[in-house]
């Protein structure tokens, strides 16, 4: 394996879109609101977010490995692992896996410091709170995604929603808004929708391990549900948008990115095996892209206009 595709593969560099989109929307905001486009600082404000990202996704396979969440999700029959199986599977070292983390740690903060030099100094509490919530999701003594009470979803929500988008607005303005914040709401209320699906795939295993997610907390039956509703509020917040002025009415469009997962809600059972969550997976990453990708395309074609 040479080395790029290790890197991907330890790192699951698949999942950037998800932090991508929200960085794109916030910058999109700062162009046509405020006019501000700064090249140089958007790169940057990639590089960090993008860093951040994989060091998260890292970080939890490294505790979770060290809690014995990924060994058992190996372990138990019919369960589908999403960690790297890296460690758990005895690919790679854990120092040199740890090297490889906190590498991605340290550049996500080099381009924080950056972007406070050049920005302000309250980027800083945006890479402070995101390495606090990337490292604390699953590392002791909060473990708060092992607990079960809804504090690893609004983790989430914050990361990969209100943060970004943000953030990022932040970095090309030097000023906070709500409209942003309000421009977070699908993308990020989306992205917690993808993360909570994924516990779907080794809900047995996790409640083996003693990892309390609301799935195991609520049981399969009622997390369907729930997992239904969230995708309802996702599409709530977009017409929300639209109705104070957020985004134009053409971004209604985003509408139809919902429609490949109610499909597959349809065709779940109460009960059903892991790998029938597989598609539910596919389908929640790319309603997240999707509809943050036509978000940004709408505000930019209101400049235009």
């Amino acid at each position: 394996m040479d080395k790029w595709t290790l890197f991907k593969k330890a790192t699951r560099f698949g999942s950037i879109p998800v932090m991508l989109i929200p960085v794109v929307l916030g910058t999109v905001g700062a162009y046509v609101w405020a006019g501000s486009f700064h090249p140089f600082l958007f790169v940057i404000t990639l590089i960090g977010a993008v860093s951040a990202h994989l060091f998260s996704n890292m970080i939890n396979d490294l505790w979770d490995f060290r809690n014995g969440t990924d060994t058992e999700a190996h372990n138990t029959p019919g369960m589908i692992s999403t960690n790297s199986g890296f460690l758990s599977k005895g690919l790679m070292s854990e120092s040199l896996f740890a090297v490889m983390t906190w590498s991605l740690l340290i550049i996500a903060v080099a381009c924080g410091l950056i972007l406070s030099i050049a920005s302000g100094p309250q980027i800083l509490w945006f890479v402070l709170i995101g390495a606090l919530i990337a490292y604390f999701y699953v590392a002791p003594p909060l473990r708060f995604g092992y607990r079960g009470k809804g504090y690893s979803e609004f983790a989430i929500f914050v990361a990969f929603g209100i943060m970004p988008v943000l953030g990022s607005y932040f970095v090309q303005t030097g000023e906070f808004s709500l409209r942003p914040v309000l421009l977070s709401l699908p993308v990020g209320l989306l992205t917690t929708l993808l993360l909570f699906n994924h516990h779907f795939l080794h809900w047995k295993a996790d409640k083996q391990a003693g990892k309390r997610t609301l799935v195991v907390v609520w049981g399969e039956r009622k997390a369907l549900i729930f997992s239904r509703v969230l995708l309802g509020i996702s599409y709530v917040s977009l017409v929300v948008c639209v109705a104070f002025g957020v985004l134009p009415v053409y971004a209604l469009l985003a509408l139809l990115t919902a429609i490949p997962p109610v499909h597959i809600y349809r065709g779940l059972q109460p009960l059903n095996a892991s790998a029938a969550y597989l598609p539910l997976m596919g389908a929640s990453q790319q309603a997240s892209v999707r509809c943050g990708v036509i978000m940004a395309a709408a505000l930019l074609l209101q400049s235009f206009i």
